[in-house]
């Protein structure tokens, strides 16, 4: 038989004690409140004291580059392109100096290398038009002492660098195992509550187990990644028989939102543990999930929403009509397929701020694991969400122009702003190489309500039915 030394027995004790009271603390302020609804304030304390921290910051950045004379921001960036603030003239002398030796007061007025000028030009205009900038990061005004959002600083002092340190080791050595754990403990609660409520018979308390489990979940997975949000108008909350649109930054708008609300969701089978996800909770509510083969059958889709929110006992469905993930900087067209349906549409606005940690997906630059991980290492995700007043289509308007009530109606709620692509013509043709690349070339001729340059119109999930 096997025995532990002093030493080791001390080193197991303290171990089984650590572990012992790290659970009770989870229970204790995170879990039970979740399953209540309630919260101690715990996480706008930590977000207080973070603005604090940012305002010093920035504060010492600024006296630090006026104490050097240092340029504290870098000038005329916006995440895409980094442009000089130089002149015609200057730019047109550098070109031709750096093509010819020959003495730059001897040069005729006209070089056949300038055209390289207006060529630069134009690319640039194309590539940093108002569509292609909404999906790159928003931009900050002031550090937030992450690495990834230190792009437009110039000037770092000692003392900042130190802090900054101190911010790693927090939040990858304590938050991000804490977030773990949390994520770890809601999905499997998730799936396994949903599998258990399945086998009950339907009635009002299968319904009614059914809509806590998932709340108590969502909200475990909310604050798994320290989500600080704000509901305002709740009275205006969808009801069943519904359709809920909001517009969409990031995969986690779903959990935003359902941490407060009960929804069916629309989307795709998937396999893996989104599948084992889906299956148990389909189990216990009716969610509605298309095969592969179904997402291309645009009538049978329809189809089934249409019959999914005829039935006024059935749960609001979750939509996002952008079809894509926008950096909260602006709404996208929306595709006009859940406003063909006729049921009544609940806008809702989700605004983030961006100080604390970057929402925003760009699935084209990272996957799904590389996203979550720098989710679950920013600071916080802090938003706001705003639930508008039901709308109904009007006997006068078709769909995109109800489609368009719609978007405005969120855009200004939200104070984001309401793109509307002057490329949405049929006809037109998208000039975004490296978005267009990523979702493959486009199938078929332009419909009515589709849009190019938005990008949205061939995407292979099924956010939304055209």
């Amino acid at each position: 038989m096997f025995l532990l030394l002093p030493f080791d027995s001390l080193i197991v004790n303290l171990l089984g004690i650590s572990l012992t009271v790290l659970f009770t603390l989870l229970l204790v302020f995170i879990i039970v409140p979740a399953i209540f609804g309630v919260s101690f304030g715990i996480r706008k304390l930590y977000m207080k004291t973070l603005l604090k921290i940012f305002a010093w910051a920035t504060l010492r950045m600024e006296r630090g580059a006026k104490e050097k004379n240092h340029q504290l921001y870098k000038p005329y960036t916006n995440g895409i392109i980094a442009k000089d603030p130089t002149s015609l003239e200057e730019e047109i002398k550098e070109i031709r100096r750096s093509g010819s030796s020959k003495a730059l007061d001897n040069t005729p007025e006209f070089e056949l290398s300038d055209i390289f000028y207006f060529c630069r030009k134009g690319m640039e205009t194309i590539m940093d038009d108002e569509v292609t900038k909404r999906f790159s990061a928003e931009e900050l005004e002031s550090w937030n002492l992450l690495s990834r959002t230190n792009y437009n600083f110039q000037y770092i002092s000692l003392r900042l660098t130190v802090l900054w340190g101190l911010g790693v080791l927090i939040r990858y050595c304590f938050l991000l195992p804490l977030r773990i754990a949390l994520a770890f403990t809601g999905i499997s609660l998730l799936v396994v509550g949903t599998t258990v409520v399945g086998y009950l018979p339907n009635g009002r308390f299968k319904e009614f187990l059914s809509k806590h489990v998932h709340l108590m979940c969502y909200r475990i997975c909310v604050r798994a990644l320290t989500a600080i949000i704000t509901y305002h108008d709740r009275e205006n909350r969808p009801r069943n028989g519904g359709i809920c649109v909001a517009n969409h930054t990031s995969p986690i708008d779903v959990i935003i939102l359902a941490s407060d609300g009960y929804y069916a969701m629309v989307g795709q089978v998937h396999g893996g543990l989104m599948g084992v996800i889906q299956r148990a909770m389909v189990k216990a509510c009716p969610h509605v999930w298309f095969e592969r083969s179904e997402v291309k059958d645009r009538h049978l889709v329809a189809k089934r929403l249409t019959e999914h929110v005829q039935d006024k006992s059935k749960l609001p469905i979750l939509i996002f009509p952008e079809g894509t993930c926008i950096n909260n900087t602006s709404v996208m067209m929306f595709k006009k397929g859940s406003f063909e349906i006729g049921a009544t549409v609940y806008p809702v606005a989700i605004k983030y701020d961006p100080q604390f940690g970057d929402a925003f997906w760009n699935s084209s630059k990272y996957g799904m694991v590389t996203y979550l991980l720098r989710m679950m290492t920013s600071w916080a995700i802090v938003c706001s969400v705003w639930y508008l007043p039901p709308m109904t289509r009007e006997t006068d308007e078709d769909a995109v122009q109800f489609a368009n009530r719609v978007k405005s109606a969120i855009a200004r709620q939200g104070g984001l702003v309401d793109l509307l692509c002057s490329r949405c013509e049929p006809g037109s043709v998208s000039l975004a190489p490296e978005r267009t690349a990523s979702l493959g070339p486009r199938r078929g001729p332009m419909r009515d309500g589709d849009c190019h340059s938005c990008f949205t119109c061939e995407t292979p999930e099924l956010k939304e039915v055209r």
